[in-house]
């Protein structure tokens, strides 16, 4: 919890106190439904929590804003962005209805008002969002397809257009080639100093 405190030090008592609740519920979870591998759950603040804050860093999102996650798999970056963010409506889908279920469970347990969580594959999803968020689900070209049906692109009303978030790593070169004249890369080591986020990416594709 302090590593979130360490990058976020404004968070309000019912944001710390939803934060911090997330470690024995996700402990929890997790020895029922592996939704984070056993080797990591006890890394999550630092490889799951912040890594998902990341898209805080880039953007803070105007109240109202509909952010759809692609791929939340348990939750990730959907919850802790929904936490960051309480007058957003944050829409979380996945095509494991298990993964769905701790996402649910999770969000009713901190109190989240602003979560839907539903089973559901990308291209059966007809909901319009301003941004949609993900974290390494698939290549993003193959992403930009299924999803930019769902990218409202006539209401706009926060600093950067509506679009795309997408938490990378490694070598990204290639399949940010097709999009090469408008994408930005950010290097999430530009905000968090732990060795962990060196090769860790920031992609925004704006739609």
């Amino acid at each position: 919890m302090e590593i979130i405190q360490k990058y976020f030090p404004t968070l309000s008592p019912e944001q710390q106190r939803q934060f911090a609740a997330l470690d024995a519920l996700y402990h929890d979870w997790n020895s029922k439904i592996n939704v984070i591998s056993r080797k990591d759950i006890d890394n999550l603040y630092e490889h799951h929590v912040l890594h998902s804050l990341a898209i805080a860093k880039a953007i803070h999102f105007k109240p109202g804003t509909r952010i759809m996650d692609f791929g939340c798999g348990g939750g990730f970056p959907g919850i802790p962005l929904a936490i960051m963010f309480p007058e957003c409506q944050f829409k979380l889908i996945d095509g494991t209805a298990k993964k769905i279920r701790v996402c649910n469970e999770v969000a009713s347990a901190i109190g989240l008002k602003n979560v839907l969580a539903e089973q559901r594959r990308g291209e059966e999803e007809k909901g319009l969002f301003d941004f949609v968020v993900s974290r390494a689900v698939m290549p993003l070209p193959d992403m930009y397809k299924i999803v930019k049906k769902n990218i409202d692109r006539k209401n706009q009303k926060n600093s950067m257009p509506n679009g795309i978030f997408c938490l990378k790593g490694g070598e990204l070169q290639g399949e940010i080639q097709p999009f090469r004249n408008i994408v930005e890369q950010t290097e999430l080591s530009t905000w968090f100093s732990e060795e962990w986020f060196k090769l860790k990416h920031l992609i925004y594709l704006p739609c």
